[in-house]
């Protein structure tokens, strides 16, 4: 499907969804976005849908400028997912034990390690640099200092709402794990006290909204958030890979070494912001609920508890600054699905995937969700298919 293109105000919006099946406060989000003086351009994913200041699934170039809320709260959110030697036929009837012991490997919700996690003590994980890493915690924010401790013990933790762990199969037999995660809770704190920064400067006082409040180049404060961003999305690239290689160690200890070998780890953000350079014009490009998709990316796109996952390539479509949806989106908000749905409906929805299937996820039930399979139709210029996952395991927060 071409992407369709509505009059914005100073940028067109360039839509690869059908415009009357958005929002309308998403839609006047996206007006929002396009009427601010140091916007470039706009692109808008299929799997768009309401946010806070932005829509979650815009990508939005600016120039000498960047918007904190544009970047969501969770700095870094996004997905790792890995190819193993395994096929369905190697794993038991019964996957209930397979997730318990992930259960105890990787916490979720609230939970967080005991102790920090030593990388180095991690069967297979190379991570340069972790020491230098945390010394950087000292340069952060003054209001995060004395979160240190807790953002230790939550590397490696999936969290909560729509953070996932999931073991999958593609269409030939062969078994993936899959996993979606961010900053957590030192991401969130962050980028709120920066957004709160931004909306109390004087040239963001006249905005369509003022959560889409700026930092401008050059500027002590858009240099303190940028060094902050950085080092969050930093935290979540290290959060999915630590959590990754843990996962992988469980499933190794279970059908053993000559069994059980890996293939190229994929890892993309999903919730960031990136220097990029278009037609001469370099250019801060965030991307909130969208992947980059340059050409031969290779990307990762979920849709639900039970609807698949897609290992996409990007095609490098400039007129979305080389972007492609990053899941199916939502196509009602948590309250509403709860309202909705019945812990029935979850069980009927997640039938033959080992998950929780109670009142506390039906939130992330199925139909709370857009048509995955519609979304990659609206997308075939963005990316094209690798390979097609269906969840076996799904454990969520």
């Amino acid at each position: 499907m071409p992407y369709r293109e509505l009059k914005g105000g100073r940028v067109p919006i360039r839509m690869w969804t059908d415009p009357s099946t958005v929002e309308d406060v998403a839609l006047q989000q996206l007006q929002n976005v396009s009427r601010l003086p140091w916007v470039e351009g706009l692109a808008v994913m299929p799997d768009v849908h309401y946010g806070k200041g932005a829509t979650v699934g815009s990508v939005i170039a600016m120039r000498n400028a960047v918007s904190p809320a544009a970047v969501g709260v969770d700095i870094g959110c996004g997905m790792t997912a890995v190819k193993s030697s395994l096929t369905v036929e190697d794993l038991p009837d019964d996957l209930s034990g397979l997730r318990r012991r992930v259960e105890a490997a990787i916490p979720v919700g609230r939970g967080v390690h005991k102790e920090a996690v030593d990388p180095s003590g991690v069967p297979g994980l190379k991570m340069r640099g972790w020491y230098e890493f945390w010394k950087e915690f000292e340069s952060l924010h003054p209001g995060v200092q004395n979160r240190r401790g807790r953002a230790s013990v939550q590397i490696a933790t999936l969290g909560s709402g729509n953070h996932f762990w999931e073991l999958c199969s593609d269409d030939e037999g062969n078994v993936w794990i899959v996993l979606h995660s961010g900053s957590r809770n030192i991401g969130k704190e962050l980028a709120e006290r920066h957004v709160e920064a931004a909306r109390k400067l004087p040239h963001n006082q006249d905005l369509p909204d003022p959560d889409l409040a700026v930092f401008l180049a050059g500027t002590e404060q858009m240099e303190a958030y940028r060094h902050d961003l950085f080092w969050a999305q930093e935290y979540a690239r290290r959060n999915r890979a630590v959590m990754m290689a843990l996962a992988q160690n469980v499933i190794t200890q279970r059908f053993g070494e000559k069994r059980c070998q890996w293939g190229e780890v994929i890892s993309c953000h999903h919730n960031y912001v990136a220097e990029e350079t278009y037609d001469g014009v370099e250019l801060l490009v965030t991307r909130k609920g969208a992947i980059r998709a340059g050409s031969g990316d290779l990307g990762i796109i979920p849709g639900s508890m039970a609807t698949g996952t897609y290992i996409v390539r990007g095609l490098g479509n400039a007129l979305a600054f080389n972007s492609a949806s990053h899941g199916a989106g939502r196509r009602m908000s948590r309250n509403k699905a709860r309202k909705t749905f019945t812990v029935a409906d979850l069980e009927e929805q997640t039938r033959g995937v080992e998950c929780r299937k109670d009142g506390g996820v039906l939130d992330e039930i199925p139909g709370a969700y857009k048509d995955l399979e519609t979304v990659m139709q609206q997308q075939t210029d963005l990316v094209e298919v690798v390979a097609h996952l269906r969840q076996l395991i799904c454990i969520k927060g």
